[in-house]
């Protein structure tokens, strides 16, 4: 029989930064590069630790070519080909440190893209500790928060995705490893909160679609522009790529229009002046001291 938890968990809209006294002189002294060094592989990371996610419209090589110039990540989703990618890489040399391939766990994924670790995204900090003890470097911590995933509403399953960073957070870096939070950001605050709350990394997608770098043709509606976004569990993604939902699954992924922003270079602009900001506010201050009142909960 399910166990029942009654103890308080949070989201990222029911907590807020309680500003403190700062010592910078202008928000332009805040540094937002972080380098990380991975516990198993030991390769080193440099830069703004933000990711593009690797969904069949964000994650594309013409997202990855602008987030790169700002040092931003870009997890290119899984179904470009080989070629493809020689080409990519042929051409945008200067992106590759800031690009990450995905893969299914397929034989045949395994042999496209030669060793891929396939993880799966984890809630507990029970999970990130046996994942980080068998080998992997990092974590992407969330299950149905995101914008256009319905798998808590499917399936019941879920944890609100502010507790989870921080518990996950907790189990990682006591072993030396680290998380990305997945999911849940839907303005730049909630991006600034991830961070507080103890992630390394923050993994957008809603945020980021409906720009002209994003996979998808521009819609016209009433007069306005819309472009496509959707769930990779969704009937869209699953019809595109497998012919459709298998008999033995549900979909658990919206497909939504998401109107139309121009280009991504003014949202990143946005996203990262916002942290700016919230680091002007909240500096040294790398995790929430936490004094709970109603809600929302001032941190």
């Amino acid at each position: 029989m399910p166990r029942v938890y009654a103890d308080l968990k949070l989201d990222f809209k029911d907590v807020l930064f309680r500003p403190k006294r700062s010592s910078l002189k202008s928000r332009s002294e805040v540094d937002l590069q972080r380098t990380f060094t991975f516990r198993n592989s030991k390769q080193t990371y440099n830069g703004i630790p933000i990711i593009a996610a690797n969904m069949d419209t964000t994650g594309t090589f013409e997202m990855a070519q602008v987030l790169s110039k700002h040092t931003l990540f870009t997890a290119i989703q899984k179904h470009y080909s080989l070629e493809e990618w020689k080409t990519f890489a042929a051409s945008h040399p200067e992106c590759l440190e800031h690009v990450a391939a995905s893969s299914g766990s397929g034989a045949a994924d395994l042999e496209k893209l030669c060793s891929i670790l396939e993880a799966g995204n984890v809630v507990t900090g029970e999970m990130v500790e046996e994942l980080i003890l068998s080998g992997a470097d990092i974590i992407k911590v969330g299950i149905g928060p995101g914008s256009v995933c319905t798998t808590r509403i499917k399936t019941g399953v879920g944890y609100p995705q502010l507790s989870a960073v921080i518990e996950c957070a907790d189990s990682a870096h006591g072993l030396k490893g680290h998380i990305i939070s997945d999911g849940g950001c839907s303005c730049p605050g909630d991006v600034a909160k991830a961070f507080g709350a103890g992630a390394d990394f923050v993994m957008l997608g809603g945020m980021l679609a409906g720009h002209d770098q994003c996979a998808g043709e521009l819609i016209e509606k009433d007069g306005k522009k819309f472009k496509l976004f959707y769930g990779m569990s969704s009937d869209t993604a699953m019809k595109k790529y497998v012919g459709g939902v298998a008999e033995y699954r549900a979909s658990e992924g919206r497909t939504v229009q998401v109107p139309y922003k121009g280009d991504v270079e003014n949202t990143i602009r946005d996203i990262l002046g916002s942290l700016h900001v919230s680091g002007e506010f909240t500096h040294q201050q790398r995790k929430f001291s936490a004094t709970l009142r109603s809600s929302p909960c001032v941190l």
